[in-house]
């Protein structure tokens, strides 16, 4: 029999529901897991038991009492530090903000408690939320309770580490540019990164972000099973009118032709045999599922990644850069001096050209994805990167940067998209990403499952056994 730390959110949320589990229970094994494993990986950077056990005594008594719980019902999750939570301070991995507490919840919070969903800690990101792998002078390092020798990615690295050691059953993370699939590719689960204004996004304690993280940066969650994914997206897409960019729209339900492109190197990427391999694998599932999957190139990739990083080096070199140099952090200085030479200058010119392309390449992706609604794809070029390799050398930053390019281009057209654990090759996870239409997650989390059911189902790590 399983342990409660091992079960989905959905099982969970069930057992919790027809009170077979109490929610306090539930939160007591994850807790008890979190003290056991999380030493080891550094994953939670901010623990408060005694309000977590509080959280769960309110849901069941409202249980108790016969009223409803919501969809993550005494569901243990964790959120990232670069989000609001009302007592803790939202870090975003720097020693400058270490005391900048939060007043309010941001509205995914909110969303999530509203749920039913039991806080359990707040998960580490690279100072900045800035690289693909998890380290900061404030926190330290986030290791992989995979494999301690591979990134957990980032820059939500803590809070797949945390879901792939049971600590927690979601991981809250953020994207920008594959900041929620790159770690839940590399820790061998599932993430979603939702379309811009599905779930609602407010930080009080900060300026409201500027064109670039407006329009690119999105919440979602991090989960062992497509499933839990989409009851996750469910609670936290409520509505906040906080947001001014959230839509209202209702999860699809609308059927859909089940037709897929494969584009196994967008625009040329270099893309190694054994993620090649994944992807072959993953249009065979669907193919076996009733999917009609055909090999064909996709719309433009690079001029999306070259338009993200004009938007979001604009953001940060209006103010951030001053700030990178008062954290004094050598890694994301480091990082940030790679990606504005990749951007070039940015000036008033490039930013309005590169908001104009948008409109261009998003059109040319809307019309794709009318006759193909899921695109299979790389979600990285390559298998999960050694630790810090990013930060070794110039060309071993430019090694990674490239092969990211499909996590870079997608959040500059809004799009949602899905990473798909799909196994192991060579000791590390590998996996596969799906971009649908914008508001059409459903369709991304069918063929998620239809990938999922032809393969090994994602179990916890032991960090003990590493």
């Amino acid at each position: 029999m399983a342990e409660i730390w091992e079960m989905a959110a959905s099982r969970i949320a069930a057992e919790v529901n027809a009170r077979r589990l109490s929610a306090v229970e539930v939160t007591e094994a994850h807790l008890d897991r979190l003290a056991k494993v999380n030493p080891a990986i550094n994953a939670v950077v901010q623990e408060f038991p005694r309000e977590a056990i509080d959280a769960a005594r309110n849901v069941d008594a409202m249980i108790a009492r016969g009223e409803k719980a919501g969809s993550l019902c005494g569901v243990p999750v964790t959120i990232k530090v670069n989000v609001d939570q009302k007592g803790h301070a939202t870090t975003n991995g720097l020693k400058l903000q270490k005391s900048c507490v939060a007043m309010d919840d941001s509205p995914v919070v909110s969303n999530i408690r509203k749920a039913g969903g039991i806080i359990v800690g707040r998960t580490n990101t690279p100072a900045f939320s800035l690289r693909w792998f998890t380290k900061n002078d404030l926190h330290g390092q986030t290791l992989n309770p995979r494999n301690t020798q591979i990134t957990p990615g980032g820059s939500s690295g803590g809070a797949a580490a945390a879901v792939a050691a049971g600590i927690c059953a979601i991981g809250h993370g953020t994207d920008i540019a594959g900041s929620i699939r790159y770690p839940a590719y590399a820790c061998g689960l599932h993430g979603l990164r939702p379309t811009i204004g599905r779930v609602p996004a407010y930080n009080s304690s900060a300026p409201d972000r500027f064109i670039g993280g407006q329009l690119m940066a999105v919440s979602g969650p991090i989960a062992r099973s497509i499933h839990d994914l989409g009851i996750a997206l469910t609670g936290m897409s409520a509505p906040d009118p906080r947001d001014p960019w959230y839509v209202p729209v209702t999860l699809g339900t609308a059927d859909f032709p089940k037709r897929a492109a494969l584009t196994l190197a967008p625009d040329g990427m270099e893309v190694s045999e054994d993620v090649r391999a994944a992807l072959l694998d993953a249009a065979n599932y669907l193919r076996a599922a009733g999917w009609m999957v055909e090999e064909v190139d996709c719309p433009p990739i690079r001029r999306a990644a070259a338009i993200n990083a004009c938007l979001w080096m604009a953001e940060m070199q209006f103010g951030a850069d001053e700030m990178l140099a008062c954290e004094g952090e050598p890694d994301s200085q480091f990082v940030f001096a790679r990606m504005c030479e990749d951007a070039g200058e940015v000036g008033f010119r490039s930013l309005m050209e590169a908001l104009q392309a948008r409109a261009e390449l998003l059109r040319q992706w809307e019309l794709f994805l009318r006759d193909f609604p899921a695109v299979l794809c790389p979600v990285s070029g390559e298998l999960p990167f050694d630790q810090q390799l990013d930060v070794s050398s110039e060309a071993a930053f430019a090694r990674v940067y490239e092969a990211q390019l499909v996590q870079r281009a997608v959040p500059a057209l809004g799009l949602p998209a899905l990473s798909v654990a799909t196994g192991e090759a060579k000791g590390r996870p590998v996996g596969v990403q799906i971009i649908g239409p914008r508001y059409r997650e459903d369709i991304l989390l069918a063929a998620g499952r239809d990938i999922e059911r032809a393969g090994n189902p994602v179990r916890v790590a032991d960090p003990d056994q590493i």
